[in-house]
């Protein structure tokens, strides 16, 4: 199946005493670029969710917000300095009675003292938290990933009416082509009889200047080539991976053998479809730009 490259993905779960948001979003690009929006608490988690977007994205433009709120459970336990602190009232005590300050310390103060809390991080809770964010960021991932399929079938679709537009038209460029040349001769016939009013006509000289002027017009290398493409280009989107940058480059050749016929073409038919399908073959370029 394909996958678009636009898409977004959203998930909330409350997990052992958090609430956790994720969101993931994402516009084309030709490369896998991200942007993952962390708080700093968090941010030793950045390597594993690249790790983990790399595994199951290939291209785009990717920006992933996480946000997580403690609601009953703290990150990390914290405990009181006490040498330090009792060391610093010490002194602080000594030059107030030296220099004949009054007053006292308040819990207020306390926090004034530098080092007179520790914050110890507890590896089990860090662990849990991990597997708790990723657990959500894994669940915005599967919606992120649905919405892209859901839109490539949308993509596809489009892609494979158009195709069938320059089947069609290529199928009345194959009519035509032999048509031209008949109308030649035709005409080449009319005129020599013309200039030459009744005198023997050369048929095989006729015969010889229609025959190069048909070879000069003839675009059936170019049609079973375009036939070619069309199938291939199906095949393609019936296919699995990554498939963006190759109908990129397929599209450029139809485009290629199109300009082609148009150059060849002394049938004004001919002419009007080739604008017809190039028309369809740049529609379907700016469409394959969305396809990852």
């Amino acid at each position: 199946m394909i996958k678009s490259m636009t898409g977004y993905g959203r998930a909330r779960a409350v997990i052992n005493g958090r609430e956790i948001i994720a969101e993931l979003r994402s516009v084309n690009h030709k490369f896998f670029e991200l942007n993952i929006k962390l708080g700093r608490a968090y941010g030793f988690l950045e390597p594993e969710l690249k790790a983990l977007l790399k595994q199951k994205i290939s291209r785009g433009k990717l920006e992933l917000s996480l946000t997580v709120y403690n609601l009953d459970t703290p990150d990390a336990e914290v405990t009181v300095n006490k040498s330090a602190v009792n060391s610093y009232i010490f002194a602080a005590r000594e030059a107030a009675q030296e220099l004949g300050i009054g007053g006292d310390f308040s819990i207020t103060d306390l926090f004034r003292i530098p080092d007179a809390f520790t914050v110890i991080k507890s590896e089990s809770g860090e662990q849990q938290v991990k597997d708790d964010i990723f657990a959500v960021v894994n669940e915005a991932v599967d919606k992120f990933i649905e919405m892209r399929v859901t839109e490539g079938e949308s993509l596809k679709a489009d892609v494979l009416e158009k195709a069938a537009n320059i089947e069609r038209m290529t199928k009345l460029v194959e009519q035509y082509s032999p048509e031209s040349a008949a109308a030649y001769r035709t005409r080449l016939y009319d005129k020599i009889k013309e200039v030459l009013e009744g005198k023997d006509i050369d048929e095989q000289r006729i015969l010889t200047e229609a025959a190069i002027f048909a070879e000069k017009i003839a675009v059936d290398e170019e049609t079973v080539r375009l036939h070619s493409h069309i199938s291939q280009l199906r095949r393609m989107l019936d296919g699995d991976g990554e498939i963006g940058r190759k109908l990129d480059f397929l599209v450029q050749e139809m485009n290629r053998e199109t300009n082609t016929i148009g150059s060849k073409s002394a049938d004004i038919r001919i002419t009007e479809l080739v604008v017809d399908m190039k028309s369809e073959i740049e529609k379907i370029r700016e469409q394959i730009q969305n396809i990852e």
